[in-house]
This record gives C-alpha cells, sequence and structure tokens, in this order.
C-alpha cells in the first residue's frame, strides 16, 4: 500500500465533483435523477453500516467498503442483472424480504466484478489516519470534542467527498465543524497551518 496519499493510486482517482454527480446514461433512461441517484448511495451506505455493525467489523473497514461502493457507482450503472439469482430458502410468509443463499464461487465471482469496476485500484485514504495527530496539534483533548469530530467523519462517508477530495483536507473541515459547535476558538492554529482555508471552509458548505 501506498505510503504517501499523493503518490497513491487514490489521489490519481480523485473525481471531479461534476463526475461524481453524472447519472449512467442507463439509469437516465429508466428515468433515475441525480436526486434519486443520490438517494441510492444513500441508502446503500446505511445498509453497509448496519451489515457491518452486524458481523462486527472496525468503521474503518466500512469506510474502505462505502467508498469502494461510491467508485463503482461512479463507472457503472446500478442494474444488477449480473448478479446471481438463486431460489428463496427460509422463506416464511411473515417475511419482508426474500433470503438467497449464495455459494462461495458465486460470491468470488461478484468479488470479481467489483474488483474490475475498480480497475484493481484498491488503496484508500481516510481521514482517520491524519485526524488523531491533528487533534493532539491542535490541543484538542477534551472527549467531548473528540467523539464529536470522529462523529462527524463518520457522517462524510453519507456523501461523495472522499472521492472527491483529499483526506487531510475533510479531517482539517471536521475539526473546524466541532471547534465552531463547542465554541473552542482554534483560529490561531489554524492560522499556522500551511493549508488553503478558502479549500477547507468550501468543503464545509457540503457538510
Amino acid at each position: 500500500m501506498a505510503a504517501n496519499f499523493w503518490t497513491s493510486s487514490h489521489y490519481k482517482q480523485l473525481f471531479d465533483q461534476e463526475e461524481v454527480d453524472m447519472v449512467h446514461p442507463l439509469d437516465k433512461e429508466k428515468g433515475i435523477t441525480l436526486e434519486d441517484f443520490k438517494i441510492i448511495k444513500t441508502q446503500m451506505t446505511i445498509y453497509i453500516s448496519i451489515l457491518a455493525q452486524q458481523v462486527k467489523v472496525r468503521q474503518r473497514v466500512v469506510a474502505t467498503a462505502v467508498a469502494y461502493m461510491r467508485r463503482v457507482y461512479t463507472r457503472c450503472n446500478s442494474k444488477a442483472d449480473a448478479l446471481p439469482r438463486k431460489q428463496p430458502v427460509d422463506f416464511r410468509p411473515n417475511d419482508s424480504d426474500e433470503k438467497y443463499r449464495y455459494e462461495i464461487k458465486e460470491i468470488f465471482e461478484m468479488e470479481m466484478k467489483i474488483l474490475e469496476a475498480l480497475n484493481f485500484y484498491l488503496v484508500v485514504f481516510h481521514p482517520y489516519r491524519s485526524l488523531p495527530q491533528f487533534l493532539q496539534d491542535a490541543g484538542i483533548n477534551d472527549i467531548n470534542m473528540t467523539q464529536l469530530t470522529w462523529g462527524l467523519v463518520n457522517d462524510t462517508y453519507k456523501m461523495d467527498l472522499i472521492l472527491v477530495h483529499p483526506p487531510h483536507i475533510i479531517a482539517l473541515a471536521c475539526i473546524y465543524i466541532a471547534s465552531v459547535y463547542r465554541e473552542k476558538d482554534s483560529t490561531a492554529w489554524f492560522e499556522e497551518l500551511r493549508v488553503d482555508m478558502n479549500v477547507v471552509s468550501s468543503k464545509l458548505q457540503l457538510l
């Protein structure tokens, strides 16, 4: 895995916001609008989070899965004909959803389809990586402030920010929001950073 974000495939795979907001032509033919497209991705993000809670995986794993899902949606339409179909099993009349059993082979096939859709670029740098150092440098050690900032970072995965912006910018934007909300004056620290705060401010509008 690349140790430097600026030389990584993640950096090379960053999209413009216009690219992320494009609806695939096949989806447009179905009448899916940009607003529908955003709702689909949000619902998929929620579903991934719920599934992750059930199998008890770390938040960073969840964030990576969400980033992959959002990358795939920038390249593929929402049509699911390629998904393997199995007869429903363990179905009871009171069930609201049909339950499907997939064979290991079919799961591997779908993994390969996802890898191909990602062009085998799997590196993802998350805001979580730089956030602890930023919080320490800013002298933020209040538990409530820290938890709020981490929660804001988690919330950014409900949007496409990880596909468009460097992760450290996302982390700084979350710290700024938390500072304002908790009425903590971090102005001096932000002024010392060699970061264009106009860029950070533009991300605040998305959050």
